[in-house]
């Protein structure tokens, strides 16, 4: 099995090589950075392994540009960090924070294999959705937000949806318009961090003929497309400022200018915005116009995380592994003794969209027809184990000063670290020379 393993540091990198390695089952790649790895990266590699935060291009950058070609694997030293759970989103199953035990690891590549192995015998049923889309379970918590939900559905205001990221905002969106006058009507949905800046503008405004080079022919925009209902913009806090302006325009003067023209088109829509992000903060950074955010959040929406909904974990869980049994045809599967206290007592970082991935991946590799604790896989998630990925440092080092015979400038040399680094490494982990 292939992997090509991308980590800017090159400690932790040479270490993934180093552990990995012993395993004759695993032929390994590693890179210093994403863009080195898109040049390489081609059919023979099986799995990615990708931290997150790297400089030129991260982690989650990298999964989008490889746009699901690959299984990959997220390591990362936050485990709620908002970017691991965005890796949820590209369709990543597994994310380990480190530090974590190797075998860990080994047990995490082991799981996509056989997932990959498992979905390439399965033929793939389409799932039938509800066209209103309904909330599967209930508890205090989000009934409280809902109260206000259809408070605001009543009426044309705009709403801001505030929550982590995976707590369902969309589906609060959906449920916002549904529930108002303008049910019937276009739902447009779009994620301001899901489009290149470049081509953000052109897919909210539309554009004329001639417009750009590539405009052959006009289109309409999702402004356009969303007229007389409802468009629900997410993740807002990632939109461009020079584009902040223009939104203004159409919430205040309800009209939209095409790329390459200067007829005004009216339009009427409701707006519903959403953020994980910290808006004040974005404001006092001049990265968020002020008068913008006033306009987007006339109706403040919080819906709170999965954690402080515990009520609607199972049910949750229940209904998903309905949906796996139905698109994969994998036959009913049940909780074995301690499943079901795993999954309540997890924080649930990822929130409902963490939460349904585990248990699509768990039902996919449980064996027969039990969901076990171990294959949930959520221990991998938090801290803990003996044997830390991160004291492997420890062994690389001293094995790098053995090859050289401990002379610490060779080695230093070796590990591509300067000398006054590595000797203070070497007395942190009393090293004898």
């Amino acid at each position: 099995m292939k992997l090509a393993v991308v980590e800017d540091d090159i400690n932790m990198r040479k270490s993934l090589e180093i552990a990995l390695g012993e395993y004759e089952e695993f032929e390994v790649v590693s890179f210093k950075s994403a863009k080195d790895a898109l040049k390489k990266l081609d059919d023979s590699f099986d799995l990615v392994i990708t931290d997150i935060n790297m400089p030129q291009m991260d982690g989650i950058e990298f999964l989008r540009t490889l746009n699901g070609r690959y299984e990959a694997l997220i390591i990362t030293g936050n485990a709620t960090l908002n970017k691991a759970i965005d890796s949820i989103r590209l369709g990543v199953k597994d994310f380990l924070t480190k530090p974590f035990e190797i075998e860990t690891l080994v047990e995490a590549i082991h799981r996509a294999k056989k997932a990959k192995e498992v979905l390439v015998k399965t033929k793939i049923k389409p799932v039938k959705t509800a066209e209103n889309k309904q909330f599967i379970a209930n508890s205090p918590a989000l009934q409280s937000a809902l109260k206000l939900a259809n408070k605001a559905a009543k009426t044309d205001a705009s709403v801001l949806l505030l929550g982590e990221s995976g707590v369902g905002k969309e589906l609060f969106a959906n449920y916002i318009h549904t529930n108002s006058l303008r049910d019937g009507a276009p739902f447009i949905a779009l994620n301001m961090a899901a489009i290149p800046e470049n081509l953000l503008e052109s897919e909210l405004f539309g554009y004329e003929k001639g417009a750009f080079t590539d405009a052959t022919e006009g289109r309409a925009g999702k402004f356009e497309a969303a007229n007389g209902g409802s468009i629900f913009l997410d993740e807002i806090g990632e939109m461009p400022m020079g584009l902040q302006s223009k939104l203004l325009r159409v919430l205040q003067e309800k009209e939209v200018v095409r790329l390459g023209s200067t007829k005004p088109i009216k339009v009427d829509i409701r707006f519903i915005a959403a953020t994980n992000a910290d808006i004040q903060k974005k404001i006092k950074k001049g990265e968020f116009r002020e008068d913008l955010f006033f306009r987007l959040q006339t109706i403040p929406v919080n819906i709170p995380p999965l954690r402080e909904r515990t009520e609607e974990i199972i049910p949750l869980c229940e209904w998903k592994l309905a949906q796996v049994d139905a698109q994969y045809g994998i036959g009913v599967k049940k909780w074995g003794e301690g499943a079901k206290e795993q999954l309540l007592s997890y924080r649930w970082p990822g929130n409902i969209r963490e939460l349904l991935s585990v248990v699509e991946r768990a039902a996919i590799l449980c064996e027969k027809d039990t969901i076990m604790p171990e294959d949930l896989f959520l221990s991998s998630r938090e801290s803990g184990g003996k044997k830390k990925i991160a004291n492997l440092e420890e062994e690389l080092i001293y094995e790098a000063l053995k090859s050289c015979d401990s002379d610490v400038d060779g080695a230093a040399e070796l590990l591509g670290l300067k000398k006054d680094v590595l000797l203070g490494k070497i007395e942190r982990y009393n090293i004898k020379l």
